[in-house]
């Protein structure tokens, strides 16, 4: 591959015409705007994935986006454990807006996410007001709020999130299967 392990904005909107662009955000966020071309794999169904991605990155280089690099560069890291070379969006459509690019939004999309960070704030926000709320109650509803600050922490010095990882997984984050089959199908057909 051609590619450097991180392409900026200019480097990708140069070559995106190129470029076989994976986001591996949820359905949902990809649905509020992604590159123009962008297929949706989402990344916690990208083991599924594998067969047709190497298939694709014998055709052309492969380009992983998110919503702000963290998830992409972790995607990237997995297809090199399995011998596929790939380059990530460095900042992530997050700073492919920033720089003035415009974001494709399907007229037809079905629904409108929010983002997972935005989620994980709300959850994160929630549980820790609730533990707090119920702990002058019982003292012991405090270790909730104790666990969610731990686990920001541990996210913040590893740049994983576990409760993304579990957020992922709900309804309105998953990929309806016909979705994932046309995106695979696309991918093979890319």
């Amino acid at each position: 591959m051609t590619t450097p392990h991180a392409l900026n904005t200019r480097q990708a909107r140069t070559r995106l015409h190129e470029l076989i662009v994976l986001d591996v955000r949820t359905p949902g966020e990809y649905a509020t705007g992604h590159l123009p071309g962008a297929l949706n794999i989402p990344l916690d169904h990208l083991d599924r994935a594998l067969p047709d991605i190497r298939h694709a990155a014998q055709r052309g280089d492969i380009l992983v986006v998110c919503a702000s690099g963290a998830r992409s560069e972790n995607a990237c890291h997995t297809l090199a454990a399995h011998g596929i070379t790939t380059a990530t969006l460095a900042g992530g459509t997050d700073a492919w807006t920033a720089d003035g690019h415009t974001l494709h939004r399907p007229e037809s999309a079905r629904r409108t996410a929010w983002s997972m960070e935005r989620q994980v704030r709300l959850t994160a926000g929630t549980v820790v007001l609730t533990g707090l709320a119920l702990g002058r109650l019982r003292p012991a509803f405090r270790l909730a709020s104790a666990g969610i600050a731990g686990g920001l922490a541990f996210s913040a010095l590893t740049n994983t999130c576990g409760m993304a990882a579990v957020l992922a997984k709900l309804p309105h984050n998953r990929p309806h299967r016909g979705d994932l089959e046309a995106t695979l199908a696309a991918l093979r057909n890319h």
